[in-house]
C-alpha cells in the first residue's frame, strides 16, 4: 500500500531508542524526513542517522538534545525542527518513562516528572504543532504512544504512568474533536509488552509473568508498534480520528 507521506516531513519524541527509533526508521522506508528528541548522547543519537542514511541517504534525520520536561526545551526542539526540514506534516509523541513504585511510596517528584515527559510534552508538542499547522493552513497528522495501562491500570507499581496514559487518551480524543475540521487527525496507539530498554530488565526477571499476559504468548518487537504508528499517519488513514488503536498481542481487546 502507498501511504502517500513520501516527501513529508515529521518529528519524533524519543527517537534514538526503542519503539522511537522504528518509528524514525520506518518513516524513513516511507521517504519522510524526520527530526526527533534524545535524552543524552548515550542513546548514541548518531547511529540511527547513520541507520537512516543506509535506508536512503537523501533523507534528513536530524537528532535535536531536548529534555521533554523542561517547557523552554521543547520550544526550542519545535523551532529547530521547523528551520532544519522546512514544514512538518507528522507528529508523533512517542517518548515516555515507566518508573516503579507503589502508590504508598510514589514521591511527588517522580509524579511531577511522569506527568510531565508523558503527558505535558505531548500536549506542549501538540499545541505547538496544531499552532503552526493552522497559521500556515496546512493539514496534519499528530500519533499519541499510549499504553494498555490506561484501560487497565498498572499491576506492578507503575500507577503514575497508567495515570498519564489515560490521560493522555482523553487529551487526544478531545484535540481530535477541536481540530478535524482543520484537517488535522488526533490517533493513538496503546502498546503493550515490547522487546525495549525501558522494560527489559523486568522481562530478564519475570519472563512468565508478562507472557502470561498476552494472547499470542510472545512479547512485541518495536518494529510491529510503528508500522500501526505510521500507517496512522498516512493518508490512507486520512478518515480516523480521535480513535486508539490496540496493538498489544490481545492483552486490551477494545
Amino acid at each position: 500500500m502507498d501511504l502517500e507521506i513520501s516527501g513529508k516531513n515529521a518529528i519524533v519524541t524519543g527517537g534514538a531508542t526503542g519503539l522511537g527509533q522504528q518509528f524514525v526508521l520506518g518513516l524513513a522506508r516511507e521517504g519522510v524526513n524526520i527530526a526527533f528528541t534524545y535524552m543524552s548522547e548515550r542513546e548514541e543519537p548518531q547511529k540511527t542517522v547513520a541507520a537512516v542514511k543506509k535506508i536512503n541517504p537523501q533523507i534528513k534525520a536530524v537528532p535535536i538534545l531536548t529534555n521533554l520536561a523542561n517547557e523552554n526545551q521543547i520550544d526550542i526542539f519545535f523551532e529547530s525542527a521547523l528551520d532544519a526540514l522546512g514544514s512538518i506534516d507528522i507528529v508523533i509523541n512517542n517518548a515516555g518513562i515507566w518508573l516503579s513504585g507503589q502508590v504508598k511510596d510514589i514521591s511527588v517528584k517522580d509524579w511531577d516528572l511522569t506527568m510531565a515527559v508523558n503527558l505535558r510534552a505531548p500536549f506542549l508538542v501538540a499545541q505547538k504543532f496544531v499552532n503552526y499547522a493552522i497559521q500556515s493552513g496546512r493539514r496534519g497528522h499528530i500519533v499519541n504512544v499510549t499504553s494498555q495501562a490506561a484501560f487497565h491500570g498498572s499491576t506492578t507499581g507503575h500507577a503514575h504512568y497508567a495515570a498519564s496514559k489515560a490521560g493522555l487518551i482523553a487529551f487526544s480524543i478531545s484535540l481530535a474533536r477541536e481540530v478535524a475540521k482543520a484537517g488535522i487527525n488526533v490517533n493513538n496507539v496503546a502498546v503493550g509488552i515490547m522487546h525495549t530498554r525501558m522494560i527489559q530488565a523486568n522481562l530478564d526477571k519475570d519472563p512468565n509473568y508478562y507472557l502470561n499476559r498476552i494472547p499470542q504468548g510472545r512479547v512485541a518487537e518495536p518494529d510491529e508498534i510503528a508500522r500501526i504508528g505510521i500507517f496512522l499517519a498516512s493518508e490512507p488513514a486520512s478518515y480516523m480520528t480521535g480513535a486508539t488503536v490496540d496493538v498489544t498481542g490481545g492483552m486490551l481487546m477494545r
